[in-house]
């Protein structure tokens, strides 16, 4: 009988009618419990993290360094291989135009391989880069090598020491931020003067030190070490008396069978692309959302379900026993034991007291064994036994000792990956637990996303990368009037960003000014960036200001001071210009993601943050030959200044309507949404 379905089961497949299962996942399949895992991270916003923080700060220094200041060596290369001002452009604008534009690729890298072995590998790469770019015989091989390769290395190194800061924070994620972007300004004000020093030896010998500097990156990168995530597992076992009592062998009852949804993980979706199961209501929602590269929540699979919660012994390396705030509150039987706990989970991860439930993920982050788990027996969630915790634990550490990541704990599964501020302006925070917003905002991996973590083997293309970019690049949000502004105000303000670091030490020096006050006054644009990114953070923070008014502000004044630079210059007044135009570019980096999170909320800020960065990377790449090309047909650094001051000025004219438009996209999608049947 076997035989014949086996058989029948064949025929349909060669027709095509059904998907043949591969032996070797079969296999697998049929060895694994009925139990799949749900890992949420939460920060820790401590210890190591801060480790990580200065890590990400020494990144930023290196690589915002080498990008500002690459304008520099320019007029070394127009020498030798006699080029224009235009075409010699695209030397240094490839490298910072590449630099952002590969970063939806990079993120889906990290997103698979993890931040650690990313950011080493493109330190690694970008230092070779450089040291090749010594050997260079034309300035096509440095548009090549230094630009387009370049890039991409650099990009390897940025993404990650930026995206790791919101993984390792939570309260304090504002500031950490805050610390670690200012590596911008820092490296401007470091690499000034030390290209200048370098570049009289040569531009080569100048690309070869930089190319050794970089390579420290990735000393830096070995900081970025994996969190161990919260595991929450279910099962749809239908009864298991042996377990029963094995558990009831630890002094703890098992809560009977509530009538509660199913959350089985044992049947996909249309697709296979969920490894879970969903009531009737939620199966038909994402049926329709699957389109749209919806993933559920861990809160949306939890929610509702009946959970057992109670202490599970203390794991090796910890300091005392876990849940030390929960067993305060936990009643107890006359000889002192803790009495089991059950209630609902979406009750408790709303109403419970947030100094609780800050202590509680304080002392599961102690140790990088995670012994608190959460498990389901027909339909119900429960700690697992000690002995199978301490197995389990030991060989995640083991894991995270090697940098191997579980597929569940994917740092682009996560809603706010790029949030840069502070988590009180997100409102899913504000309403309610620490653990309730980080499983709100963890997107659960897919069945093929585990199925490729477990086995050995190299992929193309996996999952996990796939994932990523159809999410970042879910072409649906370019239909948002809203977004597109944004976008588009974002293009013409990068299009200006890099001309005043290209043009303003030979502008000077053509104007008379001496040589080295020209190179204080870039520097000077570093050190304002790196004061105003701490400010801007700082007042970002209020629920009282406005993060879309204060780039507006910034954007306007940094515009109108770049295109007023150039009447007067002098010391004073060119020390004017880099004040103004330092915090414009500030308050431009740091509030970003705020800005996108108002306008079309945070479930879309990492497709929105993907767009951006290739729309900012595009413009990148045109806009200082573009100024160049102005300064060879007028002969005038000002005509370079003047498009760069009014693309600036323009981007903020674009984005005051901004508030306006959002509201009106919002109430057209009310409209043109249809009303659920009666």
């Amino acid at each position: 009988m076997a035989t014949q379905q086996t058989k029948s089961q064949d025929e349909l497949a060669s027709k095509g009618l059904v998907s043949k299962q591969p032996e070797n996942i079969k296999e697998e399949n049929e060895s694994e419990e009925e139990i799949e895992e749900a890992a949420v991270v939460v920060p820790p916003d401590s210890g190591w993290a801060w480790v990580v923080m200065v890590a990400s700060f020494l990144c930023c220094t290196v690589i915002d360094g080498i990008v500002f200041c690459s304008g520099l060596i320019q007029e070394e290369l127009m020498k030798e291989f006699g080029v224009s001002k235009a075409y010699v452009a695209f030397v240094s604008s490839l490298l910072s135009g590449c630099y952002l534009m590969a970063g939806p690729f990079v993120s889906a890298m990290a997103n698979r391989f993890g931040f650690r072995p990313v950011t080493i590998t493109g330190a690694i790469f970008a230092a070779i880069c450089f040291g090749l770019s010594c050997l260079a015989t034309s300035v096509e091989y440095l548009f090549l090598i230094y630009g387009v390769l370049g890039g991409i290395g650099f990009c390897m190194v940025y993404i990650p020491a930026v995206v790791i800061i919101g993984f390792y924070f939570e309260k304090w994620r504002a500031l950490a931020t805050g610390v670690a972007m200012c590596g911008s300004g820092v490296g401007t004000f470091v690499f000034a003067p030390l290209t200048k020093i370098l570049l009289k030896s040569g531009w080569r010998y100048t690309l070869g030190i930089q190319g050794i500097i970089v390579l420290s990156c990735a000393l830096f990168g070995l900081a970025f070490r994996p969190i161990q995530p919260i595991t929450l597992s279910v099962t749809n076992e239908e009864g298991d008396e042996q377990e029963k009592k094995k558990l009831n062998g630890h002094g703890n009852t098992v809560a009977p069978t509530p009538q509660l949804h199913q959350a089985a993980f044992t049947k996909p979706l249309p697709e296979g692309r969920f490894a879970y199961s969903m009531p009737n209501s939620a199966h038909n929602t994402y049926m329709g959302a699957s389109q749209r590269n919806h993933y559920p929540t861990a809160q949306e699979i939890f929610k509702g379900m009946n959970l057992e919660r109670r202490p599970s012994g203390t794991a090796q390396g910890s300091k005392g026993t876990e849940l030390k705030q929960l067993r305060k509150s936990q009643p107890t039987t006359p000889n002192g034991d803790p009495q089991q706990l059950t209630f609902n989970l979406h009750k408790e991860l709303t109403t419970v007291g947030e100094n609780e439930e800050e202590a509680e993920n304080d002392n599961l982050l102690e140790t990088e064994a995670k012994p608190v788990t959460i498990q389901a027996r027909r339909h119900t969630v429960s700690g697992r036994r000690p002995q199978d915790i301490g197995k389990r634990s030991a060989a995640a550490a083991h894991e995270a000792h090697h940098g191997q990541s579980h597929s569940s704990s994917r740092p682009m599964y996560r809603d706010d990956i790029f949030f840069s501020g502070s988590l009180t302006r997100i409102p899913q925070y504000q309403s309610q637990t620490s653990l309730a917003y980080h499983m709100s905002v963890t997107r659960l991996p897919t069945k093929q996303d585990m199925l490729e973590d477990r086995q050995k083997g190299c992929r193309i293309c996996p999952e996990a990368v796939r994932r990523t970019l159809s999410t970042m690049l879910d072409t649906t949000l370019l239909k948002s009037p809203a977004f597109m502004c944004l976008a588009f105000s974002g293009f013409l303000t990068m299009m200006g960003f890099f001309v005043p670091f290209t043009f303003l030490v030979d502008r000077a020096k053509a104007a008379g000014m001496d040589e080295q006050a020209a190179y204080g006054v870039l520097s000077g644009i570093g050190v304002v960036n790196t004061f105003a990114r701490i400010v801007c953070g700082s007042l970002s923070s209020f629920p009282a200001v406005k993060p879309l008014w204060l780039n507006n502000i910034a954007l306007t004044a940094g515009g109108i001071a770049t295109l007023c630079s150039g009447i007067v210059i002098d010391t004073a007044t060119q020390w004017t210009f880099a004040l103004f135009f330092g915090i414009c570019i500030a308050c431009f980096s740091a509030l970003r993601s705020l800005i996108a999170v108002e306008l079309i909320g945070l479930e879309k800020l990492t497709n929105a943050y993907g767009f951006l960065m290739l729309f900012q990377g595009l413009a990148a790449t045109f806009g200082s030959p573009i100024a160049g090309g102005l300064y060879e047909m007028t002969h005038s650094h000002n005509a370079a200044f003047y498009f760069a001051g009014a693309l600036i000025l323009l981007s903020a004219f674009l984005c005051y309507p901004l508030t306006w438009v959002s509201r009106w996209e919002q109430r057209r999608n009310e409209k043109l949404t249809p009303l659920p049947a009666a």
